[in-house]
């Protein structure tokens, strides 16, 4: 893959320079403050807004704490892969600064490839900080979890995000417009939900990764572990060699 490397801190640099790397790192950061939070005190609020009529809620836990976690990185995180990626590669075709790099030597799939590591390391970034955030704030309002379990949590809920960059690379590469490519990602994440709470299906999703990640970060035995991961692995190889399919056959000129 010629001129990967140079690719690959180019898209890196950009990243910073236009304050995606950094805001993505907040917006994930306060997912992770606020997850332990709401999972603490959303039961008072309840049992308050309930006035005169009497409402039981449970005492919340530990686990809550990391069902809300996932619950929210599964929701903001697909998002922000859709954001970032949709005119990823469709803005420098518009541009013309994607026939100006091809015109250097590098290859087009190390084009594509830098791309997608970079969203993924700035989005990778982006769930350290929501990781962080959350076992601490889990550890000061609960109890702490399991180190290597919620790490395990977090690289899973990563992993699924990667496949909607993934898919939303796919389709800024092969529509070459932001805003359609945009629709295809939601829609993808759409069909994914649905498709998830079918029983038995929902594991070959990436949104099927919730349930081995919260097994795991609560120290549990993980349901359709490698199923779920082995099929966003594949989920993500499949939208990437597409898009270099399409990208190969199309033309810039110089």
């Amino acid at each position: 893959m010629t001129g990967l490397n140079v690719l690959l801190i180019k898209e890196l640099r950009e990243q910073w320079r236009t304050l995606r790397l950094p805001i993505v790192a907040i917006i994930f950061l306060v997912v992770g403050l606020i997850s332990p939070v709401l999972a603490k005190y959303t039961p008072e609020i309840i049992e308050h807004a309930g006035g005169n009529i009497q409402i039981t809620v449970p005492v919340p836990t530990m686990n809550d704490a990391i069902d809300q976690f996932i619950k929210n990185l599964g929701q903001v995180g697909p998002f922000a892969a859709i954001l970032l990626a949709m005119g990823i590669v469709a803005r420098e075709r518009e541009h013309g600064t994607a026939a100006f790099v091809l015109s250097k030597p590098a290859s087009r799939v190390a084009f594509l490839g830098a791309k997608f590591a970079a969203l993924v390391a700035t989005l990778s970034v982006g769930v350290l900080a929501a990781g962080i955030a959350a076992y601490a704030y889990t550890t000061i309002l609960f109890d702490p979890p399991r180190v290597v379990g919620f790490i395990a949590c977090c690289l899973l809920l990563l992993l699924g995000i990667a496949v909607f960059v993934a898919l939303t690379l796919l389709a800024s590469t092969a529509i070459g417009s932001t805003l359609p490519a945009a629709g295809v990602g939601l829609g993808a994440y759409i069909v994914m939900a649905i498709i998830s709470a079918v029983p038995r299906l929902g594991q070959f999703t990436p949104l099927g990764l919730g349930d081995p990640a919260r097994a795991l970060a609560l120290g549990h035995s993980a349901p359709h572990l490698w199923t779920s991961l082995f099929a966003s692995l594949i989920w993500i190889a499949a939208a990437l060699v597409f898009s270099w399919l399409s990208f190969r056959r199309q033309e810039f000129g110089s």
